[in-house]
């Protein structure tokens, strides 16, 4: 027999029915908030996996399209791999519940969310969220939860909990936070220029309503909650770590680890580690905890030196930023490139611009979002960490990236009455040491500019570390984290933005939340960093956008026109349009409402293709002038198309002012000529004349 518990979450019931599906996972929520249905379950296997030092955790959050009421397309009529959406509601569920697992736990667990109904009032992926943490909490899973979620809009400077489909749309913030019982524990935001003072109230706003929720999982927790399991420890032995300090004291560890080159750190860490596996040639079981055991010994050297001497890896200070520098142009016959380096860490950002016909599809379950004309891509190639790995394509690490990048522009690009074209970026990884993500803002910013995009304002992104000791109030933020104090560190909180405000956050932590004092020196430090990137190092290369696209990008003209004459353009399967794009080589994009844009490359054809367009919309009226090329001979006249599928005719008598007995003697197929329109003949054909034309031209000349 199952149970129910509901509560009100921003007028909103949400309800949890536990016992009542998928029994055999060791916790599941069949979740209803809304209409919206998600099926969560948290499952584990009963041994920790052999030959690995991490914890493997994977989390899933499928899309199923009957939830919405779709068939998915193409031949086999299934879902296929997950989408974008997807793959960042699986980081944004991984990133909170991670920290709470046990940090010597091995066994593999799984969190899956299925999406069976959607309700535009109720977002399924919060629901998600909410399912995962409520499905861990009440199984046999070692969990220090619970753990809970809230989403904040901002729309007319109000904050809105758990904003529905519709209010997204109009919201100036998009903020997403995760708490415990005590602290947050997991930040993500895209936001339209939010101050940092707005965006504290607004997380702590979230982190209120988290306890609420809470509250309400203790009770379903009280009631079904299953005891966790033992499970086998690996931690490591703390006989070898002191064994390991009798060959490797704390002073060789730090010298080998203080150096502001990875290459030269990682060379000296080789060395360290031949010489313990000397040591220890004899003992097996510890030379196969050498590597957990090495690294350990490294975190707590690094977090020494940076908690109680104040003293980092590189030997900066602690809110000093590396070495920066930035170009524009290094990549020839691009529409538009850009370069950011930060000590060891490189971008190349390349910017691409297309016709509006060019944007990105989407085929997921928000209705409100069917494709975007922005696309930011990252890729991390192995080469840029000095390793060698063949390519398979963007993972979930890199597609996060490139979303959390692609959120931090859009607030500043262009409307597409004001800019009418796609744009993608792409930022290659040339070299690695620290908050990639955010080089590539400040990259992308450039090639934007570069490129003529005619970007609002400039968009900077730096990231913030942060080391804790035994209390909340003994801890060190450090701005401008490098890969070594991201690795042994307790936070990676990255913040992009303008002079104005934030546009983006993304919060990744180790450890079971941060306090209010120091979310907000995190955010006070990225801001003093971004602005002096933005002030001292971005702009000196590249004050404001290119007034015009580059050579080789693509032109746009656009024109309006009747909707009701759409048709005519088009043509009877598209002959019409087809015969413009054919002749002229440009390419044609016409809306709904009668928005035209011609793109290419060659001004003069697209001026003709814009020409032809005009031409079939006009309603030919007397004393107008054409021209048009003679596509036809008669014995009483000849026929002229004006544009494609736009045909008119010259009577015999209307060529010339002297008489003529035959068409031939004065035209021929090809021939382009000046016609003057003069309305319509008695079969309802639009007649011209070639003899009127000078007649015409004087009486406009005269009007004028």
């Amino acid at each position: 027999m199952y149970k129910s518990f509901t509560m009100e979450l921003a007028g909103r019931p949400l309800r949890v029915d536990v016992g009542r599906v998928a029994a055999q996972a060791n916790g599941a929520a069949f979740m209803h908030y809304g209409d919206t249905v998600v099926l969560s379950t948290a499952t584990a296997s009963d041994a920790p996996r052999e030959g690995i030092d991490f914890f493997p955790l994977s989390v899933e959050y499928e899309e199923k399209l009957y939830a919405v009421g779709k068939i998915p397309g193409g031949f086999n009529k299934r879902e296929g791999k997950a989408s974008e959406n997807a793959i960042l509601t699986s980081r944004v569920i991984d990133r909170p519940m991670r920290p709470l697992f046990p940090k010597d736990y091995r066994n593999d667990v799984t969190l899956n969310n299925m999406v069976m109904s959607v309700d535009p009032e109720c977002s399924p992926e919060l629901t998600a969220m909410l399912g995962s943490a409520i499905a861990t909490a009440i199984s046999d899973i070692p969990f220090d939860g619970p753990c809970a979620t809230t989403q904040v809009g901002l729309i007319d400077g109000t904050f809105v909990i758990n904003p529905n489909a519709a209010q997204n749309l109009v919201s100036d913030l998009k903020l997403t936070v995760a708490s415990t019982r005590e602290k947050v524990i997991m930040i993500e935001a895209g936001a339209n220029e939010v101050p940092e003072d707005k965006m504290i109230e607004a997380i702590f706003e979230a982190h209120k309503v988290n306890q609420e929720v809470i509250a309400f999982i203790d009770q379903i927790v009280a009631a079904c909650g299953k005891p966790k399991h033992s499970y086998t420890s690996c931690a490591v032995p703390e006989e070898l770590f002191a064994a390991i300090r009798e060959v490797v004291t704390p002073e060789d560890m730090e010298e080998a680890v203080f150096t502001d080159e990875k290459q030269k750190r990682e060379e000296n860490i080789r060395v360290v580690k031949e010489k313990l596996s000397e040591a220890f040639a004899d003992n097996e079981e510890w030379l196969s905890l050498l590597d957990e055991a090495l690294y350990q010994y490294q975190k707590k050297t690094v977090r020494k030196m940076i908690l109680k001497d104040h003293k980092r890896p590189d030997g900066r200070q602690i809110t000093q930023i590396r070495p920066l520098a930035a170009e524009v142009d290094i990549i020839p016959r691009v529409h538009g490139s850009a370069m950011f380096t930060r000590g060891q860490t490189q971008i190349c950002t390349v910017t691409t611009l297309a016709p509006l016909a060019e944007a990105q599809r989407l085929d997921g379950l928000d209705e409100n979002e069917t494709s975007k004309r922005y696309m930011h891509h990252y890729n991390f190639p192995s080469y840029s960490v000095g390793e060698t790995k063949p390519s398979r394509g963007p993972g979930r690490r890199e597609i996060g990236h490139g979303a959390l990048a692609e959120r931090a522009l859009v607030p500043v690009l262009p409307s597409e009455a004001e800019f009418p074209y796609a744009i993608r970026t792409v930022s290659e990884t040339f070299e690695s040491n620290g908050s990639t993500s955010q080089a590539s803002i400040c990259a992308s910013t450039m090639s934007l500019m570069a490129a003529g995009v005619p970007i609002k304002k400039a968009v900077a992104g730096i990231s913030c570390g942060l080391v804790t000791g035994e209390t909340d109030d003994d801890y060190i933020v450090l701005t401008d984290i490098q890969g070594l104090e991201d690795f042994f560190g307790d936070m990676d909180f990255k913040v992009a933005g303008t002079h104005e405000g934030i546009t983006a956050i993304q919060m990744d932590i180790k450890i079971h939340g941060l306090t209010r004092q120091i979310i907000e020196e995190a955010i006070a430090r990225t801001r003093e960093a971004r602005i002096y990137i933005l002030d001292e190092v971005m702009t000196p290369v590249i004050r404001e956008p290119r007034a015009e696209v580059g050579a080789y990008a693509p032109k746009i003209i656009q024109i309006q026109i009747d909707p009701a004459k759409i048709g005519d353009v088009v043509g009877q399967r598209g002959k019409t349009i087809n015969a413009i794009i054919e002749e002229t080589g440009v390419k044609i994009d016409i809306t709904d409402d009668g928005a035209v844009s011609v793109c290419g490359t060659d001004q003069v054809m697209m001026d003709k293709a814009v020409q032809y367009v005009q031409t079939i919309v006009t309603d030919f009226e007397e004393g107008q002038i054409f021209t048009g090329k003679v596509i036809s001979i008669k014995e009483f006249g000849a026929f002229l198309e004006f544009a494609p599928g736009k045909e008119g005719m010259v009577h015999i008598s209307k060529i010339c002012k002297e008489r003529i007995n035959r068409v031939e003697d004065v035209l021929t197929l090809g021939d382009v000529v000046k016609v003057v329109c003069l309305g319509k003949d008695k079969m309802g054909r639009i007649s011209f004349s070639i003899k009127d034309v000078k007649a015409a031209e004087a009486k406009h000349k005269n009007q004028e």
